[in-house]
C-alpha cells in the first residue's frame, strides 16, 4: 500500500528542510571562509608572519628588518600590478551547476561593455529560452535588463562613496559576487570589462564547478602596468570581439585559449524602426533632412563646447533637421533650437533609419553600429579615452570608404565636412561602401558558445 497523502507531503517537507538547512550551512561556511581569506590575505596579517617567524626562530632576528623591507617592497609591486599577487585562497565549489550564466559588465566612459554582455544575453535567449542570466553590475541604469526580464544586482563604483578605499570596495565585490554564485548556482561566469578587480577575481579563483570567460576588446599590451600580471590565468576562455584597427603591438604570453569573433551589435538590422516611425516620433517632417550628433557620454572630457559647435554649423543648413542623442548615463543637456530634437533612448542606434547622416565619437559602439546599418558618418574621434585608440579605428574606416574622419574640430574643417555630407552622392557611396562590408554579428557567436558550455 501506498504511503498516506499527509504522510508523503511531510516527508518531502523534512527532506527540503534539510536541503535548506544544508545549503544555508554551505553559504554560512563560505563567508566564514572569506573572511579567513582576508585576514590571511592582509598587510598586517603577513607582515606580523613575518616577525612571529623571527621570535619563534632568534636566529632570523638580525635579518628581519632586511625581510620585512623586502616585503614591503613586493607587497607594492603586487598592488600595482607588476607582479603576481599573494593571494592564498580557500578552494571553493558551485555545488550542483544549473543552466545559470552570470554577466558581469562594468562601467566605462559609456555603455559599451553593458550594450556587449546585453547583446549577448539576448542571444542566449534566443537559442535557449529556459537558460538562467543573472547580471551583477557597476551601471546603474538596471531596468534597462530588468524590461527583458533578467534579474540583476547593483553593484556601486567605489567613486561612488565617501573615502572608500580599493580594498573594502574589492571586499565588497568580493562578497557580492560570491553570494550570487551561491544563490545562482552558474555554470559559466562572463566579464566584460578593461581592468578585472582583485574582489572578482578572489571571488571566481579556485571555484570548481564555474567555467570564467573574459570577453575583451583589444590585446594584452606588453608593458602595460593596469593589468595585474596574474588576472588572465584566473579565466578559462579570452573572447576577444573584433574590430576596424588591428593593432601590431605586441602582447603578452598568456596560456589562456583565445576565441576571435566578428564585431558585437546590440541591435540585428530587422530591429530598427522604420524611417517613417521615427521621423513621425519626433515630429519631424518626412521629407526633411536630418542629421544624428552623438558625441559621447560626456564622462571622460567636456564634449559640450564641440556639441555647440556642431549644432551651430548645422543650422547654417536650412531645411537641415538636427537630432542630438542624450546618453542616459550623461547629464541632461541644455539645447534649445526651432530644429533641434533630443533623444534619450537605448541605443539610439534602433533609430538610425531615420537618419540621412551622423555625426559621432568614434567609439566602438557608435563606430561599428554606423558601418553595419549603413549610416554616413562624420566621426570626431576622442583621443582621451585612455585605453580605446578612436583615431586608429576610424581612420582604418575612412580608408575604405565607410565614413568621413575630422580630427581637427575648428569652425572652418569642420565645416568644410559638414559640406561634404550633406551632398547626397557622398552619402550615397559612403552606403554602398557599407552595404558591400555586411559581416555577422559576434553577439550571435558568443551566445553559440555559451550555450554549448551549460
Amino acid at each position: 500500500m501506498g504511503s498516506p497523502p499527509e504522510f508523503t507531503e511531510l516527508a518531502l517537507k523534512s527532506r527540503d528542510d534539510e536541503a535548506s538547512e544544508e545549503y544555508l550551512l554551505q553559504i554560512r561556511r563560505e563567508k566564514a571562509s572569506r573572511e579567513i581569506d582576508r585576514i590571511r590575505n592582509s598587510f598586517s596579517f603577513r607582515i606580523g608572519t613575518i616577525i612571529a617567524n623571527c621570535l619563534k626562530i632568534p636566529i632570523l632576528i638580525p635579518i628581519m628588518p632586511f625581510w620585512i623591507f623586502g616585503f614591503i617592497f613586493k607587497y607594492g609591486f603586487e598592488r600595482l600590478g607588476l607582479i603576481s599577487s599573494h593571494q592564498i585562497s580557500s578552494e571553493r565549489e558551485i555545488v550542483n551547476p544549473k543552466r545559470c550564466v552570470v554577466l558581469f559588465p562594468t562601467n566605462g566612459v559609456g555603455l559599451g561593455h553593458f550594450t556587449r554582455l546585453f547583446a549577448v544575453a539576448k542571444r542566449i535567449r534566443k537559442q535557449d529560452p529556459d537558460v538562467e542570466i543573472v547580471f551583477v553590475t557597476t551601471m546603474s541604469a538596471l531596468h534597462l535588463v530588468e524590461n527583458e526580464g533578467y534579474p540583476a544586482y547593483h553593484l556601486p563604483g567605489s567613486y561612488m562613496f565617501n573615502d572608500m578605499t580599493s580594498g573594502e570596495w574589492n571586499a565588497i565585490t568580493e562578497e557580492i559576487l560570491a553570494t550570487v554564485f551561491e544563490i545562482h548556482r552558474p555554470s559559466v561566469f562572463v566579464f566584460d570589462g578593461a581592468f578585472p578587480y582583485r574582489g572578482m577575481l578572489n571571488a571566481i579563483k579556485n571555484r570548481k564547478g564555474l567555467t570564467n570567460i573574459w570577453l575583451r576588446r583589444g590585446t594584452f599590451k606588453k608593458g602595460a602596468t593596469k593589468i595585474p600580471v596574474d588576472s588572465i590565468e584566473h579565466f578559462d576562455l579570452v573572447i576577444r570581439p573584433g574590430d576596424s584597427s588591428s593593432t601590431q603591438e605586441e602582447e603578452i604570453t598568456f596560456s589562456t585559449p583565445l576565441k576571435l569573433v566578428e564585431p558585437i551589435l546590440f541591435a540585428d538590422k530587422e530591429e530598427l524602426y522604420s524611417k517613417e516611425y521615427v521621423r513621425t516620433r519626433l515630429g519631424i517632417p518626412q521629407d526633411s533632412l536630418v542629421a544624428y550628433v552623438q558625441l559621447g557620454a560626456g564622462k571622460i572630457n567636456d564634449i559640450e563646447s564641440d556639441l555647440k559647435r556642431v549644432i551651430r554649423l548645422l543650422n547654417e543648413h536650412e531645411n537641415l533637421q538636427i537630432v542630438v542623442g542624450e546618453s542616459l548615463i550623461g547629464d541632461r543637456m541644455e539645447l534649445v533650437g526651432e530644429r533641434v530634437r533630443i533623444i534619450r533612448d537605448y541605443p539610439n542606434s534602433l533609430s538610425f533609419n531615420g537618419f540621412d547622416f551622423a555625426i559621432m565619437a568614434g567609439g566602438y559602439n557608435s563606430y561599428h553600429e554606423a558601418i553595419e546599418f549603413a549610416l554616413p558618418t562624420v566621426f570626431i574621434p576622442n583621443t582621451k579615452t585612455g585605453m580605446d585608440d578612436q583615431v586608429a579605428r576610424v581612420r582604418k574606416g575612412e580608408s575604405k570608404g565607410l565614413c568621413l574622419i575630422l580630427e581637427e574640430t575648428g569652425d572652418a574643417s569642420m565645416r568644410k565636412s559638414i559640406a561634404k555630407v550633406v551632398q547626397s552622392d557622398v552619402r550615397h557611396s559612403i552606403v554602398e561602401s557599407c552595404e558591400a562590408l555586411h559581416q555577422k554579428n559576434g553577439a550571435v557567436q558568443v551566445g553559440k558558445l555559451i550555450v554549448s558550455m551549460l
